[in-house]
């Protein structure tokens, strides 16, 4: 069977897998974060659990929040920044006594939602997370791309293009940066706008629901958000041109998001015509891990 550990800033899960993708077992736990050891020791647990509830061993794929360095395959880019100059490849097989495979957990939601999720029979998928931070994964035929630098899909940690104003120079990132296009388009971005201007924290969730009340401040905020997240996007689209968006992380739950991306997406690209489908995930929280286990596909 394969297994797939989803290692998240805030989760482990972990899932068992037939080949033909049918699971057999999941089990998550909270990350202890901040604490590398703990998460390796958590990972090797739930590696032990899931065959030993299954009976069954299994080939171990894992998805990492940040990417290795190509050459050093030490941790780098991660906003889990206890990964951060760690050889979590080479920990991670020690902590499991096997050969594992490990990618960053875009690439996973991107190859498993290429495999069988909303990408599906599409060439080029450009899976975009739009959570707690802003990034992507990007798969052809099915596989994960990573490039000479381990980098493909990092289109968070670019500048917001076409600043207005009020947008220069922008937020502080934790990546060192100023302005990056996730400090505007992460859902955390989001509520904070939201907080700025009323005092009160709300979820995303929350926000949404009082614009379709009726709410100005609420429709305002979203207008800017569609904006800035087809700003963003219309920097893929003109260099790469992928044949399908794939959207996940919690603001992928919003159904407004379908509606309004894509002519805001379309009024910003080079080419006078944008028929790429914007599609909602299919397998929602689950893409992750699921990716990780098809590392070990072929």
């Amino acid at each position: 069977m394969l297994i797939g550990i989803d290692w998240g800033g805030t989760k482990i899960e972990g899932v068992a897998m037939e080949r033909d993708g049918r699971e057999l077992l999941r089990l998550r736990e909270a990350t202890p974060r901040h604490d590398y050891e703990g998460c390796l020791k958590a990972i090797r647990a739930m590696v032990d659990a899931l065959e030993q509830k299954t009976g069954r061993a299994g080939k171990v794929g894992i998805g990492i929040p940040g990417s290795l360095e190509p050459k050093s395959r030490l941790g780098k880019g991660a906003s889990s920044t206890w990964i951060l100059g760690k050889p979590v490849e080479a920990d991670l097989q020690k902590a499991l006594g096997r050969e594992i495979r490990v990618e960053n957990d875009a690439d996973c939601f991107a190859a498993s939602e290429a495999v069988d999720g909303a990408g599906a029979g599409y060439n080029v998928v450009f899976a975009v997370i739009l959570g707690s931070g802003v990034g992507a994964g990007i798969a052809v035929n099915g596989r994960a791309h990573h490039g000479p630098n381990n980098s493909g899909g990092e289109w968070g940690h670019n500048p917001l293009p076409f600043p207005d104003t009020t947008e220069i120079p922008g937020k502080p990132c934790y990546c060192g940066r100023v302005g990056c296009i996730e400090t505007w388009c992460s859902g955390r971005a989001f509520e904070a706008q939201y907080a700025e201007h009323k005092g009160v924290e709300l979820k995303a969730a929350e926000i949404m629901a009082l614009k379709r009340s009726g709410d100005h401040l609420a429709s305002l905020l979203w207008r800017r958000y569609i904006d800035r997240v087809a700003r963003g996007l219309a920097t893929v689209v003109n260099a790469l041109d992928p044949d399908v968006l794939v959207m996940g992380g919690g603001m992928s739950n919003v159904d407004e998001l379908y509606e309004d991306l894509p002519p805001a997406l379309a009024a910003r690209t080079f080419s006078t015509v944008f028929h790429t489908p914007i599609l909602r995930n299919r397998h929602g929280d689950a893409s992750g891990v699921r990716g990780a286990a098809w590392l070990w596909k072929d």
